[in-house]
């Protein structure tokens, strides 16, 4: 049983995901542009880059922000380990120093046997028997959002 994973999106989505499937038994390729490329949005090389703010919200499990990153916390979540090693003092926020975030979640990835990074723009979807997760979101390059547009029709490409 073939059990690769291509991941494309060093982001929070991808990094999660990448950490999950790595720990579940399957070799990752995590495929991230940078540092070769950047959106106007990047100003890091690293993984994991939060470029709006350094905040994940409210961290009281009494509203639906805190709630989420209970869960998220009690089912094993990689990035609120991650978020814990670099919070900063934020009153009932989580609030992390978005550096030192980034830089834990990369060694912590580039650490882990079943994961591979590889710093290289894909531009294309790979028509391969390798499952690919595209985790790019908002910060898609302009090549690959140009091939989503071609397979799933430019009225149905939208990112969150």
């Amino acid at each position: 049983m073939l059990k690769k994973v291509r991941i494309v999106g060093g982001g929070l989505a991808g990094c999660e995901a990448a950490f999950q499937l790595a720990e579940l038994g399957f070799d990752v390729e995590l495929f991230e542009m940078k540092p070769h490329k950047r959106t106007p949005a990047q100003v890091s090389d690293h993984l994991a880059e939060l470029v709006c703010s350094n905040s994940f919200r409210s961290n009281s499990p009494t509203n639906a922000v805190g709630l989420i990153k209970e869960e998220m916390r009690r089912a094993g979540g990689f990035l609120m380990r991650m978020a814990e090693i670099a919070k900063v003092p934020a009153g009932d926020a989580l609030a992390v120093d978005r550096g030192r975030f980034a830089e834990v979640v990369e060694k912590h990835l580039s650490e882990h046997p079943r994961i591979s990074i590889n710093h290289e723009e894909v531009t294309t979807i790979p028509r391969d028997p390798i499952p690919t997760m595209i985790c790019t979101g908002p910060l898609t390059s302009d090549a690959l959002a140009e091939d989503l547009a071609q397979i799933t029709g430019r009225e149905r490409l939208a990112f969150y």
